[in-house]
């Protein structure tokens, strides 16, 4: 499987050194299970054994084309049990416990076109996308970041996978001096 459920992002200095050392000088955000390490260290610590997959009761881990833990969202939804990050006996999966992942939808969504579909509505437990009604009887989705937790429930059921998915930034603290 290539980086599938990735969007594009900028090499950072947290990526790792085989991408570079590859010739990749610019490296695709690619989506790894909850609790993942930073993407350098998840790749020094990752020894694709495939722990994490075995235990993830969803089957949505799955090996990249580098041998790495990926999410696929085709499959099903992340319930963020952490059955992954208790398999994993590198440590590669167990750091922070923030999922900074969110839905959003691309330019092939049917409703944006005129046909009506709402599953990624319709699978969405935290109800964190809405359809606001357009001129010419079309439905535009609307994604709400604050509730929308990136499990993913939305991506499977939607029929041309117009749900895609990025990172967030993650929150600062912001202190007063």
């Amino acid at each position: 499987m290539g980086r599938e459920g990735s969007e594009g992002a900028n090499m950072t200095s947290q990526d790792g050194r085989r991408a570079f050392l590859r010739g990749r000088f610019t490296a695709r955000s690619v989506m790894r299970p909850f609790g993942a390490l930073p993407p350098m260290e998840f790749e020094e610590a990752c020894t694709g054994c495939g722990d994490c997959s075995r235990a993830c009761p969803e089957n949505i881990i799955m090996k990249d084309s580098e041998g790495f833990a990926v999410i696929n969202f085709k499959k099903g939804e992340c319930t963020f049990c952490g059955d992954c990050i208790e398999a994993c006996e590198t440590g590669a999966l167990g750091g922070a416990q923030t999922w900074l992942w969110r839905a959003r939808v691309s330019e092939d969504c049917l409703s944006q076109k005129g046909v009506h579909c709402r599953a990624c509505q319709d699978y969405c437990d935290e109800q964190a996308i809405r359809f606001q009604l357009q001129t010419g009887g079309r439905a535009e989705p609307q994604f709400d970041l604050q509730s929308c937790t990136g499990c993913g429930a939305c991506a499977a059921p939607c029929p041309v996978n117009a749900i895609k998915f990025s990172q967030i930034s993650q929150p600062t603290e912001v202190s007063q001096c």
